[in-house]
């Protein structure tokens, strides 16, 4: 097993710390005090391929690996995990749009997406159903032979009101995961409507709202792939989301790790570096073994991915929660061990204390990971 990276993989990384540095995190602060999405830096890390990093190059995409993709968002995520995690749901669909379109669709949909040109959002959580997705209300009725008739509602939906595409799961048959299609839903569709946007904890730097349907027409044309597909769509999707919000706990880890490095050497108490004190280089150690086993554990699920292995979707939920979980936790060290200064915002710990603990949450919370881990180990025992 080889641990190193090929100089392709070196080179793209190089690409997305240097995008990282010099357009991302001098205006990071800035975005998620003022509550800015930054649409024009998003769309120039579309032009540098990071809009579909891998969806195919025969449909317009990069061609990368997910392993690919999780080094480059750690990059992006180490100046703003806001902003990065959007651009990982924007990947996720175009990739969606790229496997389970038609070619037709892919023709309608995919260059404005991976050019920025169109943001997009993913559907799936309800109001009434989070963590039971099979249990989806959102319904479509047939209108003849071309239309859908949609009604329902999508809850905190990152990219709401701003996204030109919804990649929407809804109910065209039964109860059940069996019954669930999935739509890609315009703008601009009548009955298409957004909530006010959420004021949240973090992730500030992207809206996130509630969309409504109310009694939307939308060609039948727009359904990816056959009717009662969309759930293994939809779960499909997940797998990758979740190797992705690893990799942006990582860069946020990363980034507050750093800084409690530079912050222990620089600050002095009692006549003596903070640095020298042993038992906050035992915390260090601590922190840089834990991001170490994450990073370790986020790249292995997405080789897994890569390769499609049978037990890919174990590894992805391993990684997504043991990574989601610790990197948060070496955050909040960093913030204690820079003192009162972690609490303000100059010092931008907080910001990623507030950006990664979402990520405990989204993507599936941790509790369902661990549902998910103890299912297959049980399926295999």
């Amino acid at each position: 097993m080889d641990f190193a990276l090929t100089e392709d993989q070196r080179a793209f990384q190089e690409t997305a710390r240097a995008f990282a540095q010099e357009r991302m995190l001098p205006e990071a602060g800035r975005w998620d005090a003022e509550r800015i999405f930054p649409a024009e830096v998003l769309r120039e890390a579309c032009e540098l391929g990071f809009g579909g990093v891998y969806v195919s190059e025969a449909h317009g995409g990069s061609g990368l690996s997910r392993l690919d993709a999780a080094l480059i968002f750690e990059e992006l995520a180490a100046a703003c995990p806001s902003t990065t995690a959007f651009l990982t749901i924007h990947n996720m669909v175009a990739s969606m749009l790229s496997r389970f379109g038609s070619e037709e669709q892919r023709a309608r949909f995919l260059p404005k997406v991976l050019s920025g040109e169109h943001f997009v959002s993913y559907c799936l959580t309800e109001p009434g159903s989070g963590s039971d997705a099979a249990a989806l209300k959102t319904r479509a009725e047939p209108v003849g032979n071309a239309q859908y008739r949609v009604n329902g509602a999508k809850a905190f939906i990152s990219g709401g009101g701003i996204a030109d595409l919804y990649v929407t799961m809804m109910r065209t048959g039964g109860e059940g995961p069996r019954g669930v299609s999935c739509v890609v839903v315009e703008r601009d569709t009548a009955g298409l409507s957004f909530g006010q946007p959420e004021r949240k904890m973090g992730w500030n730097s992207q809206p996130t709202a509630t969309v409504n349907f109310q009694d939307c027409l939308v060609p039948v044309a727009n359904r990816l792939g056959a009717e009662g597909e969309g759930f293994r769509f939809a779960m499909a999707g997940l797998d990758g989301g979740r190797i992705n919000i690893g990799a942006c706990s990582l860069g946020g880890a990363r980034a507050c790790l750093e800084a409690a490095l530079r912050y222990v050497k620089e600050r002095r108490a009692f006549g003596r570096a903070l640095s020298d004190f042993q038992a906050l280089q035992f915390r260090l150690a601590d922190m840089a073994t834990e991001l170490e086993a994450a990073r370790l554990m986020v790249h292995r699920a997405a080789v897994a991915l890569d390769n499609g292995e049978g037990d890919a979707s174990m590894r992805c939920a391993m990684a997504k929660r043991y990574a989601t979980d610790v990197c948060f936790r070496i955050c909040d060290e960093a913030l204690q061990l820079h003192g009162g200064y972690g609490y303000i915002h100059d010092y931008q710990i907080e910001r990623y204390q507030r950006d990664l603990r979402v990520h405990r949450i989204l993507e599936g919370t941790n509790e369902i990971m661990r549902v998910i881990i103890a299912r297959k180990l049980l399926e295999a025992a």
